[in-house]
Formats: C-alpha cells, sequence, structure tokens
C-alpha cells in the first residue's frame, strides 16, 4: 500500500514539475500578454493553495480515501481540459481548476501515509517520500521539456492525465479497505468536526513544521530566479543551472534512500530540522560567494544534503504533533505554506531588486534564523501544548 501511495506522491509531484519549462512558452503560443502569462503561472499556484486547505479540511471529515481518489479523478479531467484551451482566457480558467483539483491530492496522501505508519518508522517513510518528490522535481522538466518539444504542451498535460487516472482507478482496488493505525499525540481532545483550526498555530511543533515547509520553498523560489542569472553572470550557460539544481535533486535522494533514513526515527525531529535548514542557510551564504563552477557545484551539494534532513524532518514533526483525526488540517495548511513558500522567495527578492548576491545573503540570514528557533524548542522541549 506504502509503495502506491509513493506512486502517487510522485505523479502528482511530476506533474507539477513537468509544467515549469512548457507552461509560459505555451500561453506566449495562444497570443498572451506579457501580463497574462504570468497570471497564467501564478495562477496554479494560488488555485493550488486554495486546494490544498480544502482537502485538510475534507480529509478530517470524510477521510482521506475519498478525498485521494476524488483528486485523482478531478485532476485528471482538468489535465485533458488543456487540448480544447486554445484562448489566454481559456487557458487561466483551466489553470485554475487544474491548481485546485491537484491540491486536493498531496495533502491527503501524506496523511494516509501518516495515519498507517508506525510511529517509529515515520522519519524512515517521510524520507522515502521525499524521494519519489525529489525523483520527480528531477524527471518532471526534463522529459516534459524533450516531449514538448516534439509535440507541444497539451500533450504534456495529457499524458500526465493518463496517469493519474490510471492511479484513480488502481487506487479504488488497492487502497481500500487498509488499516488505519492512530499514532501521534493529539493536539486537542475535540472531535474532528470541531476542532479549532487556531490551535493549529498555538502548537509549538506544527508552527515549526509548518516554518520549515515555507521557508524551504522560500528558499526553491529565490533558486530558480537567481541562480540562473548568478549562472549566467559568471559566463556559464542555462545547462549549466539544470546540472546545478540537478546535482542538488541527487544528493538529497541519496540521502533518502541509503540507510541515513535511519537517522530521522532515532534523532528528535527539533534536532533534524534545525541541522538540516541550517546547512541549506550556510549553502546560500556559500552561493554568495563562490565565482567558480567547482564552488558552485560544492555549494549546492550542501544545498541537496540540507533540503535531505529538512523534507523528512517536517513530515515527523507534523506527525508526532498532531493525532490521526485532525492530521487531515495540518498537511493541508502544511502544504499550503509549501505553495505560498515558492512564490514569496521569487516575489521578496523581485520587489526588494536584490541582485544575486544580495538575495543569498538575505535568504541564507532567513534559513539561518528558522535553524535557531527550531532549536530553541529543543532546549526546552517543546513537543506539545
Amino acid at each position: 500500500m506504502r509503495v502506491f501511495i509513493y506512486f502517487i506522491i510522485f505523479f502528482s509531484f511530476f506533474d507539477l514539475f513537468s509544467q515549469l519549462p512548457v507552461m509560459s512558452p505555451h500561453a506566449v503560443l495562444l497570443g498572451a500578454t506579457p501580463f497574462v502569462t504570468g497570471l497564467v503561472v501564478g495562477i496554479y499556484s494560488f488555485a493550488n493553495t486554495i486546494g490544498n486547505v480544502f482537502s485538510g479540511f475534507a480529509t478530517d471529515r470524510l477521510g482521506p480515501f475519498p478525498i485521494l481518489i476524488a483528486g485523482l479523478l478531478l485532476s485528471s479531467a482538468a489535465l485533458f481540459l488543456y487540448m480544447p484551451a486554445d484562448t489566454p482566457n481559456a487557458l487561466l480558467a483551466v489553470r485554475t481548476v487544474h491548481g485546485f483539483m491537484e491540491g486536493l491530492i498531496v495533502p491527503a496522501a501524506f496523511t494516509f501515509i501518516a495515519n498507517r505508519s508506525e510511529g517509529t518508522k515515520r522519519g524512515k517513510n517521510s524520507a522515502l517520500s521525499g524521494a519519489f518528490v525529489g525523483l520527480a522535481a528531477i524527471a518532471g522538466p526534463a522529459l516534459s521539456g524533450i516531449i514538448a518539444s516534439r509535440t507541444g504542451a497539451p500533450f504534456i498535460m495529457m499524458m500526465n492525465g493518463a496517469f493519474l487516472l490510471t492511479l484513480a482507478v488502481l487506487a479504488l482496488f488497492v487502497l481500500r479497505g487498509t488499516p488505519l493505525q492512530k499514532n501521534g499525540r493529539k493536539v486537542s481532545g475535540q472531535s474532528s468536526g470541531h476542532f479549532p483550526v487556531r490551535e493549529l498555530f498555538r502548537h509549538p511543533g506544527i508552527i515549526r513544521a509548518f516554518a520549515g515547509a515555507f521557508f524551504l520553498m522560500f528558499s526553491q523560489g529565490v533558486l530558480a530566479l537567481v541562480l540562473p542569472l548568478r549562472v549566467e553572470a559568471l559566463g556559464y550557460d542555462t545547462k549549466t543551472s539544470g546540472l546545478l539544481l540537478s546535482v542538488f535533486g541527487v544528493v538529497a535522494i541519496l540521502i533518502f534512500i541509503l540507510p541515513t533514513n535511519r537517522l530521522f526515527d532515532k534523532v528528535r525531529p527539533e534536532a533534524t530540522l534545525a541541522f538540516g535548514i541550517a546547512l541549506m542557510g550556510a549553502s546560500m551564504l556559500f552561493l554568495s560567494v563562490a565565482d567558480q563552477l567547482p564552488l558552485l557545484f560544492a555549494a549546492m551539494s550542501l544545498y541537496g544534503v540540507g533540503f535531505a534532513f529538512l523534507f523528512p524532518s517536517v513530515n515527523s514533526l507534523l506527525i508526532d504533533s498532531t493525532d490521526a483525526e485532525y492530521r487531515g488540517k495540518a498537511y493541508g495548511y502544511f502544504y499550503a505554506f509549501f505553495s505560498i513558500g515558492v512564490v514569496a522567495g521569487s516575489g521578496v527578492i523581485g520587489l526588494l531588486g536584490l541582485e544575486a548576491k544580495g538575495a543569498f545573503v538575505l535568504t541564507g540570514a532567513l534559513l539561518l534564523g528558522v535553524a535557531a528557533y527550531a532549536l530553541s524548542g529543543l532546549k526546552r522541549g517543546q513537543t506539545g501544548l
């Protein structure tokens, strides 16, 4: 069952990452203005955020299984709408629907895994799920760029739709009736139907998990915006930027799948969270001064190690800080912070007008501040309200 959920996570993120190199050129091809092109790209993340939150509430009320099936089916249907969308406005509408429907899948999938995992293996399971996300991040842009150059963006979307539709049908048989293990601590003694959302934002462990998710993707947004410019300024081409991003992904995947993943069940998640985000912060400061290709690769490898420690840690912390009855809401907001973070990262740097060095220094300082915040919880032993 768990392996099948990992495949759902992979194809959900593959759908996300495969859009990156093809969507803005496709919008331009349909005659979109620069403003509408930006809106076509950004509206997906906005709608996805709303879908994440909705998925969390619905998962707690109905359970992850029906929400997961609905998300797969509705996302598949939305992906098939890209083919007839032949105007910028039609594309904008499809992007909105697609973003919302896709937002239903990931919180339900991670809640499904968390609620059916042994407490002693929640870190290892989170690491393995991170490996599938990393694989999607590497394979998605590469394959979509190659295929779209021959067939066009709508074909990529239809291909992804076929994958999700197949997974939805299989899920009806594979996931139905799987046993639930109630692990984790309760945040409150209230029933899931009346659980106040504000309690999520008062729990120290959940707040740290949300902060880790947000700043992880904040740094990704900064990298997406600034790293290609930094590489170009040093005299290298766009292929080098792709290689640098791939290096961090490969390093992270190796840590996820090697025996190192056992650390996430033996060390408190606050400690590994602080270690991971501190390494990411250090890598940002390293990138601000690196002026040779070997140094850039070293910095991105360091970032990959940090990413590999952070991703399972925030998931483990969220599991430890919630009970199965409320975990859907927590994961809904958790992945909403993921979606918001990547937009905030590029948006803040663009708004401040920072050059590459200043952007990396600011981001590094922010990440180190979050690491200190995570360590403060470790010192006080804050694991509950």
